[in-house]
């Protein structure tokens, strides 16, 4: 690929082809797919909880449920 320097950025590079602007510095995409990874696990802990605290409430449902049948049954 051909790249043309963009003046005052030293990462930053134009692709002569497409014309699109590329940052060819690693460590920061290094930072960047880091980040990317944490928020995924982040989002994945979080989609653990919510389904968690679902089948929680399900299950307290089902006790609520049962409660009022004993207590209405022995009447």
């Amino acid at each position: 690929m051909n790249y043309s320097k963009i003046e005052g950025h030293s990462y930053l590079k134009r692709d002569l082809k497409t014309n699109s602007i590329v940052n060819t510095n690693m460590s920061e995409y290094k930072e960047y797919v880091s980040r990317r990874k944490l928020k995924g696990e982040e989002n994945e802990k979080i989609q653990n909880l919510e389904e968690e605290v679902a089948s929680i409430k399900g299950d307290l449902d089902e006790i609520k449920s049962l409660l009022k049948e004993i207590i209405h049954g022995s009447r």
